[in-house]
């Protein structure tokens, strides 16, 4: 991994918030809300929103229809100023700091989702590669309706989103509605023990590699780099590569850039901006391209984001990659863990990133060189041909170089549309892989 140190703040590049997938990093440096405070300094607050703070807190302690400590509401003012601010920033206690220390590695207990409240529902961002929810046929876009029957409102909707989380072997049962759909779909589910590795590699067809990532872990570049290099000792320096970042929810900004410089021999990978001095940093590439410059094809779609979104705007503004499917998902935004004690932190929007050019991608995304539909296909139906070629008239005259004992109706469509009827965008994106590499200069024999 080529990845310098980050100074002392460590960022985080969640996908929305993540019950079970997003990557954080470690904590801030001490002084860093200092540094907050002082910022702030030009504007203080007024006293007159202190009293009315005051005087809301102690109706609420005194006229509310059931007792509240004062503990309980310190913390819920705290947690509603920070959800007042973005989707992303919140308060973490003891129980959420370990939830985000167990994101880290990728192992955790729950069912395989990202999701983020859209004001009072709760929207899937992505399902995690072989989890319950990716198994169960749950899509980017869709929405969490209903849990165990009870429906998601905005009273307990903070509630029903812990409630996705949970022992493994212990069912739940989400309501859902797929995007561009009314209908609703009930999926019985059985909470996991997740423990997925970020990255799968394997050729996909000869001289082709396809790379998954199904987000940013703290292993996923030496993982990536690894298992890359065992498929070129076998097989090969490829001709071309896929990398797909579908669905991939983000992760921990470190393994966005290290994954990037892994196919970059330079130029700028992404650079970061906010109020903080340590926010402002710019990170580059350095010479190493795994792919030794063969061509490559990025998979995207509305479920890529944050980290994954980091990584498609480093190779697709440096002119790495060619960009193939939907637009991302739109997360341009960084966030810090700030720690308070030993266990207590705040997860605070610190920082907007852009892309090489300079683009913010925030609530826009990443535009594909190359748009595809969301869609599936199905062979054609075709009456069977009994004269499909000249081989097939009588009397034909063999081919000069004796190839007439060849399989000479096996030129590769069949396997197409066996890919084709999978996966649409996957095999569209072969078909652009294998148009790159054909128009890639032949290297020369010194060279190879």
């Amino acid at each position: 991994m080529r990845v310098s140190p980050y100074g002392l703040i460590a960022l985080l590049l969640l996908a929305p918030t993540a019950w079970g997938q997003a990557a954080p990093a470690a904590a801030a440096s001490s002084d860093a809300p200092a540094a907050a405070s002082s910022a702030a300094g030009s504007d203080p607050v007024d006293l007159e929103d202190i009293r009315n703070f005051s005087r809301v807190y102690e109706v609420v302690r005194q006229a509310y229809v059931e007792k509240v400590d004062n503990k309980t509401l310190m913390k819920a003012a705290i947690t509603g100023m920070l959800a007042g601010l973005d989707p992303h920033s919140e308060y973490l206690d003891k129980e959420g700091l370990a939830e985000l220390n167990e994101d880290t590695t990728g192992a955790y207990s729950g069912l395989g989702i990202e999701v983020i409240e859209d004001g009072d529902t709760l929207r899937i961002v992505a399902p995690i590669d072989d989890t319950p929810a990716s198994r169960a046929g749950i899509k980017p876009g869709d929405v969490i309706v209903k849990i165990d029957g009870k429906l998601v409102t905005d009273e307990n909707i903070d509630k029903m989103f812990k409630d996705l989380r949970g022992a493994p072997g212990t069912r739940i049962t989400l309501t859902i509605v797929h995007e561009n759909s009314d209908k609703l779909v009930d999926l019985p589910l059985v909470r996991e023990k997740i423990s997925v590795p970020s990255v799968r590699v394997r050729e996909i067809e000869p001289g082709y590699a396809y790379i998954r990532i199904s987000q940013f872990q703290e292993d996923t570049a030496p993982d990536l780099e690894k298992k890359l290099g065992e498929l070129i000792a076998k097989h090969g320096q490829p001709k071309g590569a896929i990398l797909d970042l579908r669905s991939n929810p983000g992760g921990l900004l470190t393994s966005a850039v290290a994954v990037s410089d892994d196919f970059l021999n330079s130029g700028t990978i992404v650079t970061t901006r906010g109020r903080l001095a340590d926010a402002n940093m710019n990170f580059s590439a350095h010479p190493g391209d795994l792919l030794d410059g063969a061509p490559l094809v990025l998979l995207v779609d509305n479920g890529t984001a944050s980290a994954a979104e980091i990584v498609s705007g480093a190779l697709k503004d440096n002119h790495r990659a060619l960009v193939v499917g939907r637009r991302t998902f739109g997360k341009g935004v960084v966030q810090t863990v700030l720690p308070l004690d030993a266990t207590h932190a705040v997860k605070i929007t610190t920082a907007r990133y852009y892309t090489p050019n300079g683009t913010s991608i925030q609530a826009e995304g990443i535009k594909p060189d190359i748009a595809l539909a969301d869609l599936t296909v199905r062979k054609a139906d075709s009456a069977p041909q009994l004269i499909s070629s000249e081989a097939d008239l009588s009397h034909h005259l063999a081919n000069e170089d004796g190839s007439n004992g060849k399989d000479i109706n096996n030129d590769g469509s069949a396997e197409n549309a066996k890919l084709a009827t999978k996966d649409y965008a996957l095999s569209q994106a072969m078909n652009v892989l294998k148009g790159l590499a054909l128009n890639r200069p032949a290297a020369s024999p010194a060279s190879r």
